[in-house]
């Protein structure tokens, strides 16, 4: 098939879109309501819920989302991505570009945003399983067996989450606790725990929400990527407010090294002659 720029002339000068605009000196519209005469009295959590989805998710809704942020913001150092955000305070770097840092290691393989969408997915297709007749255990057993890590279960270094509890009563009180996804988290855990002795992480509760709630994955991964910055902000202004690469210094005689004694280095061919 032949490829064709005829789209790239079409966005040349201009952009089409539904999302948003600024129209300067005058308004600023965010899918089709007016940025401050409609949408000035919701809360920044609430703003960028309709901001992603391109409607009202409802108040309930929004409260539980700002609920996952609070529970996460954890001003531990020592925890990445809050170490990231501290080792750029204790060489000085700017606000921004620690904050940045930060958010942009938050989704490892092993914690944050990665593991939460892939949790998401585990339900969504545990769901279709379900629907199709199948039964959830054998679905988390096959899923076991082919060596897929069954995000939301387990947790590293540490036997349980202590944000569990919390989020679920929070979702009891916001009406939100009924769902069906949630109650199949809870039902895997059951069943993990008593065949693995696998614990619940907080991930499994956020997705089996999220799913309850509607979200797509992309849709997830997007509302929650800026969730631990509140945690990382501390971090950066204690490791800045001390002394310039006082944060967790190595000294050299405890770095402990098992290669060869002496390392035979090739010569540089390619390094300019003078």
């Amino acid at each position: 098939m032949l490829m064709s720029y005829k789209h790239l002339l079409e966005t040349e000068n201009h952009w089409v879109t539904r999302k948003g605009k600024a129209f300067l000196s005058d308004r600023v519209v965010l899918h089709g309501k007016d940025l401050h005469n409609e949408l000035g009295d919701y809360d920044w959590i609430h703003l960028y819920l309709y901001a992603i989805l391109g409607r009202d998710p409802g108040e309930n809704v929004a409260k539980m989302l700002n609920y996952y942020w609070v529970s996460s913001s954890y001003a531990d150092a020592s925890i990445w991505p809050n170490h990231v955000t501290a080792l750029a305070g204790t060489v000085r770097s700017t606000p921004s570009l620690a904050l940045m840092a930060g958010l942009s290691i938050s989704e490892a393989s092993i914690y944050g945003r990665r593991p939460e969408v892939r949790a998401l997915d585990f339900f969504y297709r545990a769901g279709r399983w379900c629907d199709n007749g199948g039964q959830l255990t054998d679905f988390v057993d096959q899923e076991k067996s082919k060596g897929r890590i069954l995000y939301g279960y387990g947790r590293p270094l540490a036997k349980s989450d202590e944000r569990v509890s919390y989020t679920l009563e929070k979702a009891r009180e916001l009406g939100l606790a009924g769902g069906r996804f949630l109650q199949m988290a809870m039902d895997a855990h059951k069943h993990l725990q008593e065949k693995h002795g696998y614990s619940m992480n907080i991930a499994a509760v956020h997705a089996g929400l999220a799913a309850d709630m509607g979200f797509t994955c992309q849709e997830y991964q997007l509302i929650l990527s800026p969730g631990f910055v509140t945690g990382m902000a501390p971090c950066y202004q204690d490791a800045r407010d001390r002394p310039e690469g006082s944060f967790f210094p190595v000294r050299c005689s405890s770095i402990e090294y098992g290669g060869p004694a002496k390392r035979e280095w090739a010569p540089d061919t390619e390094t300019p002659q003078n």
